[in-house]
């Protein structure tokens, strides 16, 4: 691993770092934007659902399609996406285009999560590879705190109802910055081999020979392995997005200081709060590139879900306590700290570190495109769901549906690894492709 090895891990890692921006900068945002356009609670949820809903598409469409024309297209092709729909929502002049910007946004970050863990894989030295995978996921977390930076600093320097658009707007710059960065990103050598033999050269651009698509992850050699690495992130990514993009909406309800007043002031609150609490995330993600290849992924997974489960009870522990949460703040903090330590330090790291490991090259991309889609139908359903629960049975009954679906992942998780088998720490990459 030397200098050039680490830049072409951080420009592939770009879509990661932008989806931790781009949830907690619309999660920030979303308070102003209701207010600028006096949104209903089923609009909030359709506008939060759009940016997961959006990458179930590009998860979609970009697994395969990596997997036929390479990767560096693909990297290209989702940067220029989300800055198009980061401009759409940050210019936007009524709610309907803040939703189409970021359902393209989510298109685009939905391309680049398979990409990036498959070029990754294919990329790094085997005695780092795991490490540098989760590293990859990890970003996601540098990416929220770069969010809750660049939200403090505006409503700081600015206090201003619109300030929602270059919040929204600075996913747009960032995602540009890694466009033009990634041109002299080069493509995987492993995915050139790959197609040596299949590829046909015309005027110099070369074109693969047609995939096998999705069919064959639902064939049998594949079906449990599919499952394995889809179901649990469907599960992890029902609770994370919901509670992640709906953090700051939770700390308003919960709020136990009444100093702050006036919408603006109540955002650079919440942004703090957010931001103190996500960066936890960063040390979760810290415990998982030392514990992941130590203990293996499984292990840390089941391990992580019971903890997000432990920590969504101790959420409800305050809310039906006397006093309610304003009397016990410290358990609040405590059960989101639990929750985001968990997380990062297995599933959220595991889930997307899987795939690489248990498909070949010329599926691998495919593979993560179907489980990436998986879950962010599992995003977008807890994000549309979470404001309807929360309406109607308040904070406690989205955290005991949250502790639940948390549950239910390391459940799902240790059956489905009992029937795939052990999956050794330090595998090769070439004994992927005999599987």
């Amino acid at each position: 691993m030397g200098r050039g090895e680490y830049w072409n891990w951080f420009l592939a890692s770009g879509g990661t770092l932008i989806d931790g921006l781009s949830i907690f900068s619309l999660g920030v945002a979303m308070p102003l934007i209701t207010s600028r356009f006096s949104l209903s609670a089923l609009m909030v949820g359709l506008i939060g659902s759009a940016l997961v809903l959006g990458a179930v598409f590009g998860a979609v469409i970009g697994g395969p399609a990596a997997d036929r024309f390479g990767r560096k297209p693909a990297f290209l092709i989702d940067m220029t996406i989300i800055t198009v729909g980061a401009l759409i929502s940050a210019l936007a002049d009524a709610p309907q285009w803040v939703l189409l910007g970021q359902f393209i946004v989510g298109v685009g970050i939905g391309v680049d999560f398979p990409v990036s863990s498959s070029y990754v894989s294919e990329t790094m030295p085997q005695q780092v590879r795991s490490r540098m995978v989760v590293a990859t996921i990890a970003l996601q977390s540098v990416g929220m705190l770069l969010g809750a930076g660049v939200a403090i600093a505006i409503l700081w320097l600015r206090s201003n109802t619109s300030d929602w658009r270059l919040i929204v707007g600075a996913t747009a710059a960032v995602a540009f910055l890694f466009l033009l960065l990634r041109f002299w990103l080069p493509e995987s050598p492993r995915w050139l081999r790959q197609h040596a033999q299949s590829k046909t050269v015309t005027g110099g651009a070369a074109t693969a020979s047609p995939g096998t698509g999705f069919a064959v992850l639902l064939s049998r050699p594949y079906r449990t392995r599919t499952m394995l690495v889809s179901l649990p992130w469907f599960l992890m990514d029902v609770a994370t997005y919901g509670v992640g993009l709906f953090t700051p909406v939770i700390l308003g309800a919960i709020r136990s200081s009444s100093k702050t007043t006036g919408p603006v002031a109540a955002e650079f609150a919440d942004a703090q709060g957010s931001g103190a609490i996500d960066l936890f995330l960063l040390f979760g993600f810290l415990v998982g590139l030392w514990a992941v290849p130590r203990f293996g992924r499984i292990h840390m997974q089941v391990i992580g879900f019971v903890g997000m489960t432990l920590g969504m009870l101790i959420l409800v522990a305050p809310e039906v306590a006397a006093g309610g949460a304003a009397a016990h703040v410290w358990l609040v903090f405590a059960g989101f700290i639990l929750f985001n330590l968990a997380m990062n330090a297995g599933p959220n790291a595991t889930t997307f570190a899987l795939a690489p490991e248990l498909f070949p090259t010329k599926i691998r991309a495919s593979a993560g495109g179907f489980a990436a889609a998986t879950a962010k139908v599992g995003a977008t359903l807890g994000i549309f769901v979470l404001p309807q629960v929360k309406a109607h049975g308040g904070v406690a009954a989205v955290l005991i549906m949250m502790a639940i679906v948390s549950g239910l992942g390391a459940a799902v998780t240790a059956i489905l690894a009992r029937e795939v088998g052990e999956i050794p720490e330090g595998r090769s990459i070439d004994e992927a492709e005999a599987l």
